[in-house]
């Protein structure tokens, strides 16, 4: 069962052992003429972000008077970290965007890169979320640093670890995740996250299976057994002239246009991918063409900042 009911916005267009591709179309507006879906992306993110503020520590019950509030407190909560405040301020504030070639990473994250690879992760593989950094973020202001996901699939005992772009270049996105395999997927940093999550994941009592995740994770587990029960995706979200070219996603030029260009992304990583463990590494390349990156961006931080407001006393 899909947990958000993503496929009915986003298409799945390509899926295999090593890529799989998205892409949000058109539909009739009320002028009778073809319109992207952007309101309706944006709208169905919006309801991921109680569960990506919370992940598995939400519980998968709540009550309906109960709503509001968790709404609030997830726009509160993400608020509170740096990164997301200062991005806000960038594209609400100034009425401005960020650069692909920003050098601050984190400042990138404000961006919610990381609430999209969330929200495809769960409607479209079934993982289920073992970690939320802004739940369990270091201190107030500063998120949790390491991997943009911390997802578990308990049916193939499989524990997935995410990385996320959202770029306005495609070919800056991808080039960029390269970067992030080559610094993350190192013996002494992936021992690090390992002992964090461990640290974390001991005091949480709604995971099943707990001590299979412990022992995974464990120092003393073979970093080769490790990689044989853990799958990296690589989402890259990123603004396509695809949708400035065509109205119509349906259509032979757009289908054959999109896949071509997918294509040519996931040859791209492959051929700047040299990374030394990489023939001991599942990894899933994610690509996510969108109209417009920016304007999805600034669409989330406007009903963002709304549910913020919903909480404010008068």
């Amino acid at each position: 069962m899909k947990k958000f009911g993503a496929h009915k916005i986003i298409t799945e267009r390509i899926r295999e052992t090593e890529l799989s591709t998205y892409a949000v179309g058109f539909d009739l507006n009320n002028e009778g003429e073809m319109e992207y879906r952007l309101g309706k992306l944006i709208k169905l993110l919006q309801n991921v972000i109680p569960e990506f503020a919370f992940g598995h520590h939400l519980g998968d019950h709540v009550a309906i008077e109960d709503t509001i509030q968790l709404i609030c407190e997830a726009a509160n909560s993400i608020y509170k970290i740096n990164d997301f405040e200062q991005v806000k301020k960038i594209y609400l504030d100034s009425n401005s965007f960020l650069d692909d070639s920003i050098e601050d990473k984190y400042l990138k994250r404000g961006e919610f890169g990381e609430l999209i690879l969330h929200l495809l992760l769960r409607d479209f593989y079934e993982t289920i979320p073992l970690i939320s950094k802004i739940y369990f973020k270091d201190s107030d202001g500063h998120t949790v640093h390491g991997f943009d996901a911390i997802h578990i699939q308990p049916e193939t005992k499989s524990i997935w670890l995410g990385e996320s772009k959202l770029y306005t270049c495609g070919k800056n996105g991808v080039d960029a995740l390269v970067k992030d395999l080559e610094e993350h997927i190192e013996k002494d940093y992936l021992n690090r996250e390992f002992a964090l999550i461990s640290k974390k994941l001991k005091i949480l009592d709604n995971i099943e299976e707990k001590d299979y995740w412990l022992d995974l994770l464990d120092e003393a587990t073979s970093l080769k057994d490790k990689f044989e029960s853990i799958t990296i995706p690589m989402l890259c979200t990123y603004s396509s002239d695809l949708y400035e070219t065509y109205g119509d996603d349906s259509i032979d030029g757009f289908i054959n246009d999109y896949t071509n260009e997918v294509r040519a992304l996931k040859k791209r990583f492959d051929d700047k991918n040299n990374h030394k463990l990489k023939l001991h590494l599942n990894i899933v390349l994610m690509l996510f063409p969108v109209k417009c990156k920016n304007e999805l961006v600034k669409g989330i931080h406007k009903k963002l900042h709304l549910m913020q407001e919903l909480g404010r006393d008068d």
